[in-house]
């Protein structure tokens, strides 16, 4: 037996002079502790004295006991590794023999001691720990049985497969029956630990618990009404997680489970309220979801819409009752970073502008200082998804509250009748149209209501429903939302400016051109807002103006509206430094009013250049720098570039050859060069749009460079890479259209892999489309090198094809394939319908390509012979039948 460790008296005050030093509020003093305790870590017992002052040193105070301890635990995050034996042994012994101290705090502290130790690997290292920690369960002694729980409890959610692998001999076969004895003890702390450490095993099916599942939800059952409002959270947070991964077992007690959690949800902790709310967000994603709950909406309604107030103490922290905060500058926490979409090419189809991944930009983000998920925002989140699975049934119980909500006069609840009204606007958009034209000019009205938080939150409704406004004569709705949104977004309330300019946005990208009449009217509300805007909502600011030009286009190129927006824009980004995070907005909206402006931007586009080069060679300097010696210097943060190389593509698509003689003076190709060969996808993303942009704009430049940029592009068509495979795959088919036969060389780096993208199954549709175009004009330049091939893609090449509108890219790609057919008549025979099909979807190609259209069509049909044309014909749908009579006379 080695004596016990005893410390030193005079480096034990030493210890407890700097543990009473570090409680003090003065950073000096703290610094100056820091540093010694670096300093102390080279003494290997050092560690001992600090598990000594938090087990056996009880003449201490409390908060210095547990401080040590807290010391202790980081040291061992950071050096555990480096402890001797004889230390690590005396600390894990210590601490299992102190798990049951008298102190709530100090057992809490030996619980995150433990689990930290078990976190660095430990668990294999520590044999005894699991069945030591279980047994003490079983103690007498409150304690002890609390603060094993309160460990277990931790292990379980750091620890969750470790503890489900072989590494451990299954240790969960054993622990999981333990806990479920523990649901009936009679302390409440102790019955809601073992729930919560049950819980960490649900969503991974981890089979030690699916072998018990029947008693664990029993006990859950039993638990259901216990007077702990801990205990019912975590019953109902089992319950959420059960039904995405045992609906079976559930589905037998459904309807009891749903009576319960329509109490739950009206529960008075609002954290066990939050957690069963959450359960109606899960099912709604279950099949099962109309069957089961179709009979409880009566009740299930009026308890979501009632979860969609303002609490009292939401209110106190949204500041609800200051209606003017305009000249506070913002808190800089309180900003959130924001992600920079890089540009990705896309084709434009049928009826409508550019195809745009909608990522519901619209979410409800009207409060986001408040912690950031409660009631409300589940609640509201809940009756969304609901009313997109019941759609217009769910109006029988909505509409009668809305009539009482809306015209409230307490401002808090007709707040939440306004917040209803949008959350039910997607999946009841039908059945909400006879309303509209009374409801809408009630919420215009509602804009200049004199509350700051109503205000906001129907600017958030009424553009959920901007595609309908816009739908209508725009003299109606339209003209008076406008008017008034734009009087909003000079609100004296920042939230209700960020509102309002969120609001905009969605109604810009709704309107399109219906804004061209109010240019003017706009672009005066958005300048002015530039001066009177403090820091987070000039952000937004930017986004509302970059969204403005995307949805007018060239509209925007009048001297006059120039004149308005430019001054503002180009000053801001003069006072911006090259490291300031605010430049990636204001690159994002230059990059839309650029593309835009076209000519009118030329005045602007030197400056502009010049420094999106500089941000993209001072990001590849600092990588460069930080790769070599990563312990000198920082990582650069790359979304400098990227948003520079995004707004180089933007000025090269708006002014064309113009940019000819800025790419003549600058080494961009070198660096682009750089930019395709990063590591990270989203630079490589942004350089290969920008390397097409240049191939349209100025190609005489990019030429004597493809030698080296092809090799790349080939190695970038991985289709896991969605983003980045669509743009190098869209610039392969701008440089074959430049290169014009000069392309063979190349065609074989690319051709295998374009084919193979366009055959591989659940392809995104925007990928398919421009991996189609690319490998029609690939062989409308070389039809020697890609025909031979021509079986192997005519059939998903023709379906990709036929829904997108007619345009240059489609032009040349079916070129491409009419040349294609002529030199190998043979590969489209047994796909001769789908060809038929892609030829009908033009509306009115040119001349020479409907000569060509007409030829193959002829031929085939002269080929087969009358008869079995016809019986070929006779396979089609009507139009399509009709439209080739029409049009081809076959």
């Amino acid at each position: 037996m080695e004596c016990e460790w005893k410390p030193d008296e005079q480096g034990l005050q030493q210890i407890l002079q700097l543990l009473k030093e570090s409680q003090s509020p003065d950073t000096s003093t703290q610094r100056s502790v820091q540093q010694r305790l670096e300093q102390l870590n080279q003494y290997p017992d050092f560690n001992n004295y600090l598990i000594f002052v938090l087990t056996k040193l009880k003449s201490e105070d409390e908060p210095t006991r547990s401080l040590s301890g807290l010391i202790l635990k980081n040291n061992v995050k950071a050096h555990y590794q480096n402890f001797p034996n004889g230390v690590s042994d005396f600390i894990k012994s210590e601490c299992l023999q102190n798990i049951g101290d008298t102190s709530p705090l100090i057992r809490a502290t030996v619980g995150i001691l433990i689990t930290t130790i078990a976190s660095k690997g430990e668990l294999q290292n520590w044999p005894e720990l699991l069945p030591k920690l279980c047994l003490l369960l079983d103690s007498e002694d409150y304690n002890t049985c609390e603060g094993a729980f309160g460990a277990l409890q931790k292990i379980c959610e750091d620890s969750a497969e470790i503890l489900d692998s072989d590494m451990l001999d299954r240790p969960l076969n054993i622990m999981i029956p333990k806990f479920l004895q523990f649901f009936k003890h009679n302390s409440p702390k102790i019955r809601s630990h073992a729930i919560a450490c049950v819980n960490q095993f649900i969503i991974s099916r981890t089979q030690a618990l699916m072998l018990h599942i029947d008693p664990f939800i029993e006990n859950l059952f039993a638990l259901a009404t216990d007077e702990e409002p801990e205990v019912r959270k975590n019953v109902c947070r089992a319950l959420v997680m059960l039904l995405e991964v045992r609906l079976d077992r559930l589905l037998p007690h459904m309807h009891n489970i749903i009576e319960y959690m329509l109490q739950r949800t009206r529960d008075p902790d609002e954290n066990v309220a939050l957690e069963a709310c959450e359960f109606w967000l899960t099912l709604a994603e279950q099949p099962v979801c109309k069957e089961v709950l179709c009979g409880h909406l009566s009740q299930l309604i009026p308890v979501l819409v009632n979860g969609m107030k303002y609490s009292e103490i939401d209110i106190i922290l949204l500041k609800g009752d200051i209606e003017e905060d305009e000249a506070v500058p913002d808190n800089e926490q309180d900003i959130r970073p924001r992600f920079h979409r890089s540009r990705t090419v896309a084709q434009q189809h049928e009826g409508d502008g550019i195809e745009e991944d909608d990522d519901d930009d619209d979410e409800m983000d009207d409060d986001d200082t408040i912690s950031d998920w409660n009631l409300r925002k589940c609640s509201a989140a809940a009756l969304d998804v609901l009313a997109n699975v019941f759609r217009d049934d769910l109006l029988l119980h909505i509409l009668p509250l809305l009539k009482e909500l809306l015209f409230h006069p307490d401002w808090v609840v007709k707040e939440s009748g306004i917040l209803v009204l949008g959350a039910i606007a997607e999946g009841c958009m039908q059945g909400m149209i006879p309303y509209l034209p009374e409801l809408i000019p009630h919420l215009i009205q509602c804009l200049s209501d004199k509350k700051a938080l109503v205000r906001s939150i129907t600017c958030w409704t009424l553009s959920r429903y901007a595609h309908w406004v816009v739908s209508q004569p725009p003299d109606v709705y339209l003209k008076p939302l406008m008017t008034e949104l734009l009087k909003r977004i000079l609100d004296s309330n920042k939230r209700v400016q960020e509102a309002a300019c969120s609001a905009f946005a969605t109604l810009e990208e709704e309107a399109c051109t219906e804004l061209v009449p109010y240019l003017a009217f706009i672009l005066d509300t958005l300048v002015f807002a530039f001066n009177k805007y403090q820091h987070k909502n000039l952000l937004i600011l930017y986004d509302a103006i970059g969204t403005l030009a995307d949805s007018v286009g060239h509209h925007l190129n009048k001297p006059e509206y120039i004149q308005m927006l430019m001054p503002p824009l180009i000053q801001k980004w003069n006072q911006l430094k090259d490291e300031d995070k605010d430049l990636f907005p204001l690159l994002e909206c230059l990059s839309s009013v650029a593309t835009a402006l076209q000519s009118g931007f030329l005045p602007y586009c030197e400056p502009v250049y010049q420094r999106c080069v500089n941000l993209v060679q001072k990001t590849l300097a600092q990588a460069m720098l930080y790769q070599s010696q990563p312990d000198q210097y920082e990582a650069p943060d790359k979304d400098f570039m990227i948003v520079a190389l995004d707004l180089l593509s933007g000025l090269a698509e708006g002014l064309g050859g113009t940019i000819e003689q800025l790419v003549a003076r600058s080494n961009i190709l070198t660096l682009m060069y750089q930019c395709m060969q990063d590591k990270m996808p989203e630079v490589r993303q942004s350089s290969f749009a920008l390397l097409g942009d240049l191939t349209k704009a100025c190609f005489q430049h990019v030429k004597p460079c493809i030698a080296d940029f092809m090799p790349i592009l080939g190695t970038n068509l991985n289709p896991e890479l969605i983003s980045v495979c669509n743009n190098a795959t869209w610039a392969i088919g701008e440089i074959s259209i430049q290169m014009g036969p000069e392309m063979q060389p190349y065609i074989a780096m690319v051709l295998h892999q374009l084919v193979e993208i366009i055959n591989r199954p659940n392809t995104p549709k925007t990928l398919l489309e421009n991996t189609a175009i690319t490998i029609g004009r690939l062989g409308y330049v070389c039809p020697q090198e890609v025909a031979p091939m021509l079986q192997q893609f005519i059939r998903p090449w023709c379906t990709s094809l036929r829904n997108i509108r007619d345009n240059e890219e489609k032009d040349s790609a079916f070129r491409g394939i009419c040349t294609m057919i002529s030199v190998n008549p043979g590969g489209v025979v047994q796909d001769f319908i789908f060809f038929c099909d892609a030829v009908a979807s033009w509306v009115n190609p040119k001349e020479d390509l409907r000569e060509m259209f007409y030829k193959i069509l002829h031929g085939f049909k002269n080929q087969v012979g009358e008869e079995n044309w016809r019986r070929f014909s006779d396979q089609f749908p009507l139009p399509l039948k009709e439209r080739l009579t029409t049009f081809y006379g076959v």
